[in-house]
This record gives structure tokens, sequence and C-alpha cells, in this order.
């Protein structure tokens, strides 16, 4: 692309609108993945008790081990969520912008 069409697209007040919406997105995605690592990092660090309970009497399979697996899970599930909207929100803003700025 010619430097007038990056000009074009970054005065484009949608582009703003799309680089506003990825952020906040983004943004709320890593905060919820940094709370659930760091928030088990805290429950090892202060509460290990808790990870060490079994989950059925006599066990030996402990808390911890879903809680681990949930985490690992959930932040996949995120990824594929924030892919998922990425290829079609966006890109489908994305490729209007440019499109706008083209003619």
């Amino acid at each position: 692309m010619s430097a007038e069409i990056y000009k074009k697209v970054r005065a484009n007040p949608r582009f703003a609108e799309l680089e506003g919406k990825r952020s906040r997105f983004a943004y709320l995605l890593t905060a919820i993945v940094m709370a659930s690592y760091y928030g088990l990092m805290m429950l090892v660090a202060f509460a290990p008790e808790v990870l060490r309970t079994p989950i059925s009497e006599g066990g030996m399979l402990t808390i911890g081990v879903p809680i681990g697996a949930i985490i690992i899970i959930g932040s996949w599930l995120l990824t594929g969520w924030f892919v998922s909207r990425s290829n079609g929100e966006f890109d489908q803003m994305n490729n209007e912008i440019i499109r706008e700025a083209s003619k």
C-alpha cells in the first residue's frame, strides 16, 4: 500500500474505533488470564492446604490438579475467542476501512 492510503486509513474515525475495540478486548482477556494465573500462584504461596485437599475421600487426586487444568484450558479458550473475533469482526472492519481508503 502507498503512503497516501496509510494516511487515509489513519485519518478514518472507524480506524480509531477498531483500534480501541481491539485493544480493550485484548486487555480484558489479558487481565482475565493474568488474574487466574496469579490467583493460583497466590493460592500456592499463601494457602497450599487448599490445593492439597483430595477430591474424594481417600483419593490421591487433589483439587489443585483440576484447578490447574481449568486455568490452562480456559487460557486456550480465551485465545480461541480472540482469534475468532479477530478473524471475524476486526478483519471485516479492517477490510472496510482499507476499501474506503482505496477509493
